[in-house]
């Protein structure tokens, strides 16, 4: 097949790191792959995996009609056999260019926390949570599967050497190392970030030998600054470090004792075997255990509100504190973790199933009788959602990320939560 792959956006993020894996993933297994993006960091990354890429202006409208035609003439072209999409404006743009003016099929992937009601809704969709799966069902997608953050495990794991970042950042001996591995950003991400440089704190004055270390960047990065200063003045050494971007953070994991995270960086963090802190919003922070694994793989790695552990900067002291003294624990759980990895998360395992949904998005006909209503609803939701942007800008409530806005997820959480496990087609009622 030829495949023509366009992510969201080349920033560093887990998000757009894993469309890459898995573009690379599924060139390994015989296809070609071309990669259509805007320029940024991770191009660098597609010419690694020997992939063809092909740019789009920067700066454009989302999703834009030029980029459709771009699509339209991509697949015309060079034959496209199908096109993926990875979160709500490629996979617009794809459905435009592609089905509704050349029947190529599409494939679309949200790897956010809630799915956009104005997609397509008979294309094939993946998503990353199994309680956002519900919630896309109970919005009327006919097609929704599971796709779960992949995680590069032979590449990610434990024999990787993390002594020279150690050394790098003055590490000493005995001190045990909490990483955070993410952008820092407004939504989703800030909570978790204030809650880990609180927590250190305590610890920290509390004579325990525990730094941070925060890899990542972005606009909320003045306010966490200020938060590891007040740490740290109050801690007498530098308990919080901000290390700033890393193309390639591995030597960050490799380094840490415990990583702290969500999403893609809290299973990488699992591929190196480190033991696992999941925070959220609302107060929520959850240890991953035996016990807690279940929780994650339905409603995805976060939360809102209090988890088992309790609410807020004491449950996550706690569980940090039950970490930092005991190596044996981390031990442990960091081998659990990778267990984990291994068996669910793994980047083959997601390949087989990506290339499984091309397969039969490419055999499944499209009529124009489906096509067209399909259009005008996403025309129409489209020009509904930016007016909702617009006078939700106007009012100064708008989300930085509107599809990762916590109200949003919460009515996500709520309807996946009762939305039936099963899916509504064949397919899904037929799964495992």
């Amino acid at each position: 097949m030829r495949v023509l792959l366009y992510p969201h956006s080349m920033e560093l993020g887990g998000a757009q790191i894993n469309a890459l894996q898995l573009a690379g993933a599924i060139g390994d297994r015989g296809h070609e792959v071309i990669v259509l993006s805007e320029p940024g960091p991770l191009v660098g990354r597609v010419h690694k995996l020997g992939l063809e890429h092909i740019e789009l202006p920067f700066r454009r409208g989302r999703p834009s009609l030029k980029v459709c035609g771009i699509i339209g003439d991509l697949v015309r072209r060079r034959q496209i056999d199908v096109v993926h999409g990875h979160e709500w404006p490629p996979i617009v743009e794809a459905f435009l260019g592609g089905t509704l003016i050349h029947g190529t099929p599409v494939v679309g992937t949200i790897m956010s926390m809630t799915v956009a009601p104005f997609l397509p809704r008979r294309p094939p969709l993946t998503v990353g949570t199994e309680l956002i799966r519900r919630s896309a069902i109970t919005l009327g997608y006919e097609h929704v599967e599971l796709l779960e953050p992949p995680v590069d495990t032979r590449a990610d794991n434990p024999a990787v050497d993390g002594s020279d970042f150690r050394e790098r950042f003055g590490i000493r001996p005995g001190e045990v190392v909490v990483a955070m591995v993410c952008r820092l950003v407004p939504d989703l991400k800030l909570e978790g970030l204030l809650t880990a440089c609180d927590a250190v704190r305590e610890l920290a004055v509390a004579g325990k030998p525990v730094r941070l270390i925060i890899v990542g960047d972005g606009q909320a990065r003045e306010v966490v600054s200020a938060r590891a200063g007040e740490t740290n003045a109050a801690a007498g050494y530098q308990a919080v470090l901000l290390a700033g971007e890393m193309a390639d953070p591995s030597s960050a994991y490799a380094a840490a004792d415990i990583i702290v995270g969500q999403g893609g960086s809290a299973l990488r963090g699992m591929a190196f075997a480190k033991p696992l802190i999941v925070v959220g919003e609302a107060g929520f922070s959850e240890m991953l255990t035996p016990g807690s694994a279940s929780t994650f793989l339905r409603q995805g790695w976060y939360g809102l509100g209090a988890g088992t552990l309790g609410l807020g900067t004491p449950a996550f002291r706690a569980a940090l504190e039950c970490l930092v003294d005991s190596p044996m624990r981390r031990h442990e759980l960091g081998l659990f973790g990778r267990r984990l990895a291994e068996q669910r998360f793994s980047l083959g395992r997601a390949a087989e199933l990506v290339e499984r949904i091309y397969a039969s998005a490419v055999e499944t006909p499209h009529s124009l009788r489906h096509v067209l209503p399909e259009a005008l609803h996403v025309a129409a939701g489209v020009a509904g959602d930016r007016l909702r942007r617009r006078y939700h800008k106007w009012l100064g409530t708008a989300a930085t990320d509107d599809r990762n806005g916590r109200d949003v997820i919460a009515a996500v959480f709520a309807r996946g939560a009762d939305a039936p496990a099963a899916g509504a087609t064949e397919r899904q009622a037929a799964r495992p």
